[in-house]
């Protein structure tokens, strides 16, 4: 019974306050919103760069220039850039039993052109048809483009979703002719949709033979990586041991601490990402977490001139019997109320948002954060309340009732 006339009073007494109260819930709101929505981004990047990772296969590798670093292949000047002629020794070499395919690959960008409609590409990309499956990319309309293709340094290209949306619209875009720097280059298939990650968009892509591309955008220099396939996901050590010992012959490199090369796994990528990520993820969590504080504060200032206000209420209720633990109950009730419904109306928000896409990522929400998040607001309110509540129980009556 004391708990119910509690809980009545604490009710009544912010329904006396609409505005102030509806405010210092909104505090509380945002505080929880921001919470569940930034992990929910934070969780959502992550996610989104591991799906784009994972999806390229356990068993590709990506061999890249290390570009510089300490060493004596470096300081004496002897650092080398990946060519094809290293792609060749890769697919060819006798040892290098675990290798499936090779892709020498070269990247630029350009602006394509259909019939007066123009996109720029971000990116351009030179290769082999091995590329395809070493990508796990897979076209949705027409075929990939082929070794002869290669040979024949034939002006021929599959483009990705995003590319055929932008440039060709609602037309099929296989077989027709887009230009590309004053190149023409015959769409032979369209790449089925792998979504952005949010940084960067893998559809808006043009993929021709490598000669092709080498001819008409970046040289007959260096590549910018080979993509080995591993003949299984279990033979990935085994295929980097054999790119090592294969390039280390090509460079003329003796010491296997100076190499001028590196090979990332799609493992050792996706832990570096994930780590990445979740560093993200918690300081976007220690930046939503000060809008919680900052609601704390809220519901005490708010509380604070309350008590102030009905100084006189409290002590003619203390003067007619009300013992100080049911005053103490009323406001600490009343702060923990805000709290609560602040809460619940900012899990509702945070919900509602995660349905949305924000900057770019696709919010996945974390549901301990939710629960996380309420549960925290709740003891924020029962803690930044105690002190203006007790201050009301510890009131004199006589020094109360004096109060205007």
């Amino acid at each position: 019974m004391i708990v119910w006339q509690i809980l009545r009073f604490a009710v009544g007494g912010l329904a006396a306050n609409k505005v102030r109260s509806a405010l210092t819930m909104l505090g509380v709101l945002i505080g929880v919103a921001a919470v569940i929505l930034l992990l929910a981004v934070g969780n959502g990047s992550s996610q989104a760069v591991k799906d784009s990772i994972t999806s390229l296969g356990t068993n590709s590798l990506t061999v890249s220039s290390s570009g510089g670093g300490f060493g004596a292949a470096r300081s004496s000047g002897a650092t080398k850039q990946l060519t094809l002629k290293d792609a060749k020794a890769l697919a060819t070499s006798e040892d290098a039993t675990d290798i499936k395919s090779v892709a020498p690959v070269v990247t630029s960008s350009g602006t394509a052109v259909y019939q007066g409609t123009e996109y720029t590409v971000n990116s351009i990309v030179g290769t082999y048809p091995a590329y395809f499956e070493t990508t796990n990319n897979k076209v949705a309309k027409g075929d990939y483009f082929s070794n002869d293709d290669v040979l024949g340094s034939r002006k021929v290209a599959v483009i990705g979703a995003t590319t055929a949306e932008e440039l060709f619209g609602t037309t099929d875009p296989v077989g027709k002719t887009m230009v590309i720097g004053g190149t023409p280059f015959t769409v032979r298939g369209v790449l089925a949709e792998k979504g952005s990650t949010g940084l960067s968009d893998s559809d808006d892509v043009v993929i021709a033979p490598l000669p092709t591309v080498q001819n008409a955008f970046t040289g007959f220099g260096s590549l910018n990586q080979i993509l080995v396939q591993a003949t299984s996901a279990d033979a990935t050590t085994a295929a980097q041991s054999e790119i090592t010992q294969v390039l280390m012959g090509t460079h003329g490199i003796k010491d296997a601490s100076n190499l001028d090369f590196r090979i990332s796994s799609q493992e050792s990528l996706l832990s570096a990402r994930q780590s990445t990520n979740q560093t993200f993820t918690v300081l976007l969590g220690a930046v939503a977490a000060i809008s919680l504080l900052v609601g704390g504060i809220g519901i005490t200032n708010i509380m604070l001139v309350t008590v102030t206000e009905r100084t006189r209420e409290i002590g003619i209720r203390k003067a007619i019997g009300a013992p100080k633990g049911v005053i103490l109950g009323q406001f600490l009730a009343e702060s923990t109320l805000l709290s609560v419904l602040g809460a619940g109306l900012g899990v509702l928000v945070g919900l509602v948002g995660s349905h949305f896409t924000i900057v770019g990522i696709k919010p996945v929400i974390i549901p301990e954060s939710v629960a996380g998040a309420f549960g925290i607001a709740v003891a924020i309110g029962l803690f930044f309340g105690s002190y203006p509540a007790n201050r009301a129980a510890s009131l004199r009556p006589i020094e109360a009732l004096r109060h205007e």
